[in-house]
């Protein structure tokens, strides 16, 4: 990029980062909807089987370039460490209120709810030099998350049954090049993609009372989930290849040209982030209890609902708000290095860059 011009964004990962939070936000508000409802129960367990590997192949493609320098250090600890900890103080604070837990600690090692994501993230970019430097990437990451899945014993600190499950889709990330997504753009991908998803809904619904959906959430071992050991290894493979055949089609349809939303992709992580409490305060104020709500118009309705809410958290004046916890420039905690400073106009946040855009958080019950 040449000096004194603005890097323009790309249009395609910012309308696939804004389809993506709205799918995130849908499924928070399923949730309550889930009890006495197959038909909702499988779009649920469809949406949460690629939406979230979506956001962490991306993430992943995007941390391409992290090198461990001082200002990538500098980025990582005021784009992901900082709103970690604010994040997760208010969550708790929030969940003690609307959860009738009045004793509930304020911990860093026990991430709540959404705020998993960010720890994830956080331990994922700075592995990123490393998992540059094996020769079989992927399968070594594969090999961690399958021998995660008969580890009981990691336990729940820094959520690390997650980390260690999704790191295979973060690293396939980190192998993507702007071919890859040029590819599952072509009109051929595009059209093969509706019966695939077609037929998805159909096994998902068909599971529904066959199977658990918490395969797809990737936080318990295989003992956890009432399953022999040797299932770990086993739905790690075959969710990993479900989940990558919907992310390919998901992406297929995403389109590339600036429409109305795309600039909301600029503040998904807002939307993400804040969506969190409404969803989890939707419960303690009662929006679910009206028995109309768990019928066919009020499931329409949630649905409606979720998408306008993060579609305004993501808005620029919300983002202008919270700007000061979200992206903190945080001056005076580093000192300024003077090697080669790069000129102001290229220096960008790390939501411009598309970095931190993430998202979905298990907003359910059994998150923590």
């Amino acid at each position: 990029m040449q000096h004194g011009r603005v890097e323009r964004r790309d249009a395609y990962f910012d309308n696939a980062k804004y389809l993506a939070i709205v799918l995130v936000a849908m499924g928070h508000a399923w949730e309550p909807l889930r009890d006495g409802s197959r038909s909702v129960t499988a779009l649920y367990n469809l949406v949460y089987a690629f939406h979230m590997p979506a956001f962490i192949v991306i993430s992943g493609y995007f941390s391409r370039g992290f090198d461990a320098s001082p200002a990538k250090i500098r980025r990582l600890v005021t784009g992901i460490a900082v709103p970690y900890v604010v994040f997760e103080t208010a969550y708790t604070l929030f969940t003690r209120w609307t959860d009738g837990v009045p004793d509930r600690p304020i911990t860093v090692l026990d991430p709540l709810y959404l705020t998993w994501f960010l720890v994830a993230l956080f331990i994922w970019r700075l592995t990123t030099p490393i998992w540059q430097k094996v020769r079989w990437p992927l399968p070594a990451a594969l090999v961690v998350a399958m021998l995660a899945t008969v580890s009981p014993s990691i336990g729940n600190d820094l959520d690390l049954q997650r980390v260690l499950q999704f790191l295979p889709y973060f690293v396939f990330g980190l192998c993507l090049r702007p071919e890859h997504f040029r590819l599952v753009r072509r009109w051929k991908v595009r059209v093969l993609a509706v019966p695939v998803f077609v037929c998805a809904l159909a096994a998902a619904y068909w599971a529904v009372p066959r199977m658990t959906g918490a395969w797809f959430f990737h936080r318990d071992s295989a003992e956890e989930l009432g399953a022999p050991a040797w299932y770990g290894p086993v739905m790690t493979l075959a969710s990993f290849g479900c989940s990558m055949v919907l992310v390919a089609c998901f992406l297929a349809w995403v389109p590339g040209r600036r429409l109305w939303f795309t600039a909301l992709g600029a503040g998904t992580l807002y939307g993400y982030l804040l969506h969190g409490f409404v969803a989890q305060g939707s419960g303690f104020w009662g929006w679910y209890s009206p028995g109309w709500i768990h019928g066919p118009l009020g499931e329409i309705t949630v649905t409606l609902v979720a998408a306008a809410v993060v579609t305004v958290l993501c808005t620029p004046p919300v983002r202008r708000i919270f700007r000061f916890v979200v992206e903190p420039t945080m001056e005076w905690a580093f000192r300024r290095d003077t090697r080669s400073p790069r000129p102001p106009e290229t220096q960008k946040t790390p939501a411009e860059q598309g970095s931190h855009w993430c998202p979905r958080g298990d907003l359910n019950p059994h998150a923590r």
